[in-house]
């Protein structure tokens, strides 16, 4: 990898983290059940990306026997989605997200076991960091409390997101990233249809503008950015860097909501933005050390 194609790779990713980050806002504004919340984002964001793989003449055929992992890819995604939105839902952007952010050290410890390959100190070492981070940004642990509810909730999420991406990296290098992101949102919206009949959606309508929001730049754009990031860095590499997630959810949260955190989330949100520096420094003086050879 280029020095330019580097920096533009980790532009792109940083970008897409900054476009998910705003689905803490926008899970906490959007008022309506969560199963009917995920499912409508499901189906408005399949469409347009549909449409897009169309425009773009992408090939939808999957191999057969990647399909298995797609369809849990899917299950996992939609899983991740509906037990962070209940994380938003039981505490605030800082809690729902911070929680929820563990993943990269799940992902540390699961990624060799599952995919084969060695395992790196520095990203456990970095792994230990993102918890240190979490802790602090995490006020209350009392197992009555909505925020006990919502870390526990969010830690699932995390487990689920963990996984799913883990499987998927090996699929991006045979599949566009926008193709395989489609797929996993016609499993979900598949999955979820049921609950548009049995639950509220009767504020669907009002909510129209923020779901959309959430469909297009949330989860068409930002999470096809992050899955094409796969191509160019390991998981945990996409995973320790896009902690600033949080940061990026916290500020947007200041913005929108007037959700102000508290010294201890200063401390930890510094403490996570070290871990992405080191991080990235990493990355960036191994790719330069292998254009030397």
């Amino acid at each position: 990898m280029r020095k330019n194609s580097f920096l533009t790779n980790l532009t792109e990713l940083n970008l897409a983290i900054l476009f998910i980050s705003s689905s803490g806002v926008l899970g906490r504004f959007i008022d309506l059940p969560i199963p009917i919340t995920i499912g409508f984002r499901a189906l408005l964001a399949g469409v347009i990306l549909y449409c897009f793989c169309k425009w773009k003449n992408l090939n939808f055929k999957i191999a057969t026997k990647d399909k298995r992992t797609i369809l849990i890819g899917g299950l996992l995604l939609g899983i991740h989605w509906i037990t962070y939105f209940y994380a938003l839902r039981l505490s605030n952007v800082a809690i729902g997200m911070l929680s929820l952010f563990t993943y990269p050290a799940i992902t540390a410890v699961l990624e060799p076991f599952i995919l084969k390959t060695k395992i790196l100190p520095f990203h456990i070492v970095l792994s230990i960091l993102v918890l240190i981070g979490v802790y602090f940004l995490v006020p209350d642990f009392n197992i009555e409390s909505d925020h006990f509810k919502a870390v526990g909730s969010g830690l699932f999420s995390a487990l689920c997101y963990s996984v799913r991406n883990i499987l998927l990296k090996p699929k991006t290098s045979q599949y566009h990233s926008s193709i395989l992101m489609t797929y996993q949102l016609i499993i979900i919206a598949i999955f979820l249809c049921p609950f548009f009949f049995i639950l509220d959606n009767s504020n669907m309508i009002t909510y129209l503008p923020e779901t959309l929001t959430l469909a297009l730049l949330t989860t068409a754009i930002g999470h096809t950015l992050f899955l094409y990031s796969f191509k160019y860095f390991s998981i945990v590499t996409a995973s320790i860097i896009s902690c600033l997630q949080p940061v990026y959810g916290i500020l947007l949260g200041m913005i929108f909501l007037q959700e102000y955190p508290k010294s201890t989330t200063i401390l930890g949100g510094g403490i996570l933005i070290l871990s992405v520096v080191a991080e990235s420094i990493r990355v960036y003086r191994l790719n330069k050390k292998n254009l030397t050879k």
